[in-house]
């Protein structure tokens, strides 16, 4: 019973939920941006060189097999999934620029003189009775 209360704390501590959470959101932000690029951004791209759809752009390999679906370097998926990227990693950056903004913002931030000691306190008191 040890390794699975073991392993139950482990699997409550806040970064691992937190990671859990950003996983999740990580996959759906990128089914987003495959359909922006896919659906959105390549298909007027590829009109404005010449009507041009980016999935179906590949090089055709000799087919030794006959009957047989025939051997392709799809280039354009590839295409496709290099904007992806870009736009992702954009997007990140852009995202933990603004992070560390807010954080120099906080870090500028004065703060409270932290409170004394209890050694501090006593040592006062003791002072303030000797003074009477």
């Amino acid at each position: 019973m040890k390794v699975i209360d073991e392993f139950k704390a482990f699997a409550m501590k806040g970064n691992v939920v937190d990671m859990a959470v950003g996983i999740i959101i990580g996959a759906a932000f990128g089914a987003i941006v495959t359909s922006l690029v896919n659906d959105v951004l390549m298909p007027p791209i590829g009109m404005l060189i010449g009507g041009i759809d980016f999935s179906d752009l590949s090089i055709k390999l000799s087919n030794p097999i006959v009957n047989s679906k025939p051997v392709e370097i799809l280039y354009g998926k590839f295409l496709n999934t290099v904007i992806n990227f870009i736009i992702v990693a954009f997007a990140i950056f852009m995202l933990v620029k603004a992070l560390n903004k807010f954080k120099k913002k906080e870090e500028a931030k004065p703060s409270a003189p932290p409170a004394p000691s209890q050694e501090v306190v006593l040592l006062t008191e003791i002072r303030d009775l000797l003074k009477k």
